[in-house]
């Protein structure tokens, strides 16, 4: 269909519009053959290619009719389901979530942590070891 558009036809759409048509013909095009497709179509000189590639790239990223894969191939965002989560399906998730949890066993997880008498001697020993500090002002240590 995009092929068979007059240059003169052609010349009035916008590249997106033609990347569009080309990937309802052909899903699943890399950016560069895509617009050097688009550049071939509108008969542009091939230093095109290197001096508008990168603004192609950002004009499909924008355009929400386009979606990038994750092999790097460009395809209509309409060929592509979307999952789409509500918030009340996320509240039942984390709800059912929180019904597998065992209350019992982080309690004891928690009991552990906090009767554990390393931790104690630990804090017994850092107290001793600073008892005899005295907190000094700066003026005091000026006058000496």
């Amino acid at each position: 269909m995009a092929k068979k558009l007059k240059k003169e036809e052609l010349e009035l759409m916008s590249y997106n519009d033609i990347a569009h048509m080309l990937l309802k013909e052909k899903p699943k095009q890399m950016t560069l053959d895509l617009f050097n497709t688009i550049v071939e179509m509108l008969e542009l000189p091939k230093k095109t290619v290197e001096n508008k590639i990168g603004e192609f790239y950002t004009a499909l990223t924008n355009d929400k009719r386009f979606i990038l894969l994750e092999d790097g191939h460009w395809d209509l965002q309409q060929n592509h389901k979307v999952k789409n989560l509500s918030a009340e399906e996320d509240l039942e998730d984390f709800e059912e979530d929180q019904e597998d949890y065992d209350d019992e066993e982080a309690v004891e997880k928690e009991d552990e942590m906090f009767d554990n008498e390393e931790n104690d001697d630990d804090i017994s020993d850092i107290t001793e070891e600073y008892k005899n500090l005295v907190i000094v002002d700066e003026e005091e240590l000026n006058q000496d």
